[in-house]
């Protein structure tokens, strides 16, 4: 998954969405290296990334990606998945997304001097950019994966791969809403598990993180709390 879909399912501390986006940017263990709840979050988020790429319907979505691009489908998918998120985030969350996402810059902002040091360079374009809430528009997912084409050696072929999400848009936006429910229910059963094996007052109560969502148990549909 990519930054907004990370936040979003992020504790609202602001350890835990520093985390949150961590996870992309810290290799190896985090244990020791950062707060107990940063080191919590990037955990979560390898966790979330780890189901997300072995899910069926995440691969179905990759498996739409033309030849040319077929090695970057991750990449693809999982920008486009944030513009999906962004274009139905009423449906997921009771948060106004341009609030969320300012909070998310302000903390960011704030621990600016603690970051690593690419997210550190890339912060200031990020805000300035409003790269979070820029993905609701397809061009900008095409800018996004234009930035990351511009890292990766032999990323040419790359160049333009939003024309890959243009040219499958009604199914891929069919496999996003057919997989987020899935992936919801995935983190708040980890959430309840995390908050048994802790010892919370709270356990057993199935909230997804950051977003308030509970889950009915008869058929998996989503309600606001």
């Amino acid at each position: 998954m990519n930054y907004l879909a990370h936040l979003f399912f992020s504790d609202p501390s602001d350890d835990a969405l520093l985390g949150s986006l961590l996870g992309d940017f810290v290799k190896g263990n985090p244990a020791g290296r950062f707060p107990p709840a940063v080191v919590d979050a990037i955990l979560f988020h390898r966790k979330i990334d780890s189901y997300s790429d072995c899910h069926l319907i995440t691969r179905r979505s990759r498996d739409r990606i033309s030849p040319l691009r077929r090695r970057f489908a991750g990449i693809i998918v999982d920008v486009c998945y944030d513009h999906f998120l962004c274009r139905h985030w009423r449906d997921f969350s009771p948060v106004d997304l341009k609030s969320f996402v300012g909070r998310v810059y302000s903390v960011l902002d704030k621990n600016r001097a603690n970051l690593p040091e690419r997210l550190r360079q890339i912060l200031p374009h990020m805000i300035a950019e409003d790269w979070l809430g820029s993905y609701i528009q397809l061009e900008g997912v095409g800018d996004a994966l234009d930035r990351i084409a511009g890292r990766l050696s032999r990323g040419g072929a790359f160049k333009g791969a939003v024309a890959e999400i243009e040219a499958n848009y009604e199914v891929l936006e069919i496999d996003f809403l057919a997989f987020f429910p899935d992936l919801v229910a995935f983190c708040a059963e980890r959430n309840r598990r995390w908050e048994c094996s802790a010892g919370n007052e709270r356990a057993g109560r199935m909230a997804c993180r950051g977003a308030q969502w509970s889950l009915d148990g008869s058929d998996g549909r989503l309600f606001g709390s």
